[in-house]
């Protein structure tokens, strides 16, 4: 079996310290605090996402998505983009938590 693989892109670094902003969000009956870490320039650089109910099965997923979200960062995918991928509902809201998250990044300030 060949696996192919192509050259893997820079993943950019973040400063040791940087600027982050915390918010709250209500999805589905469930409350998630989102911190949304930054790079120098002021844009998203990572993401983390929990839910008030810690250790059950929705923090789980909203912790790891928050990972997820964070290497798509680092690794140069614009957080606007990522916001128009994930799944909508028919009126264009968004169908999941991760999706709600990002709709409150994106419309938040464009910096932290």
């Amino acid at each position: 079996m060949t696996i192919y693989t192509t050259p893997a892109v820079g993943r950019k670094r973040l400063p040791n310290r940087r600027l982050c902003r915390t918010f709250d969000i209500e999805f589905a009956g469930l409350r998630y605090k989102v911190s949304v870490g930054c790079f120098s320039d002021g844009s998203p650089a990572e993401v983390f996402i929990s839910n008030h109910k810690h250790g059950n099965a929705s923090d789980v997923i909203a912790r790891d998505a928050g990972i997820l979200l964070s290497f798509c960062l680092q690794y140069g995918c614009p957080v606007q983009t990522i916001a128009r991928a994930v799944s909508r509902n028919s009126d264009g809201s968004a169908s999941g938590v991760i999706g709600a998250a990002l709709d409150a990044i994106t419309a938040g300030p464009s910096s932290c």
